[in-house]
C-alpha cells in the first residue's frame, strides 16, 4: 500500500516514487487536465492506496475522478477543459515512475465537463 508524499496542480507523488498526472496532447489554443491543487497533503497524509490494481480510482463522467484509498473516504479531482470544437478532447489519467516512465494510461475522456 502507498500513501501520497506531495500533491502540487499538475500531480500526485507516492511513496514508491509513483505519480498521478493527466495527460492531454495539446494543439494550439485548448486545454484539458486534472487539478490535484485542492487537496491538502495533511488530510490525506495517512490515506494507503493500492496502485497495483486498476481500482485505485472511479471515472465520474463529466466531473473527473476519485481516488479511491484502502481507508478513509475517496478524494474527489474534478477535470477542466477549453475547447472551441475543433481539436481533440481526450484526456488520459498517467501513472508513471518518477514522472517520466509512464506505467499505466487510463482514458478519462468523459470526466471533464
Amino acid at each position: 500500500m502507498e500513501k501520497i508524499i506531495k500533491i502540487n496542480q499538475y500531480s500526485i507523488k507516492f511513496t514508491n516514487n509513483l505519480e498521478l498526472c493527466s495527460s492531454h496532447e495539446q494543439a494550439c489554443c485548448e486545454e484539458h487536465y486534472l487539478d490535484f491543487s485542492g487537496i491538502d497533503i495533511e488530510d490525506v497524509r495517512n490515506l494507503e492506496f493500492d496502485l497495483n490494481s486498476d481500482d485505485f480510482f472511479e471515472k465520474v463522467e463529466g466531473y473527473g475522478i476519485r481516488l479511491l484509498p484502502k481507508n478513509g473516504l475517496p478524494l474527489s479531482i474534478p477535470g477542466y477543459s477549453d475547447n472551441n470544437g475543433c481539436y481533440s478532447d481526450d484526456l488520459l489519467l498517467e501513472l508513471t515512475l518518477n514522472g517520466n516512465n509512464v506505467l499505466k494510461k487510463f482514458d478519462i475522456t468523459n470526466c471533464q465537463p
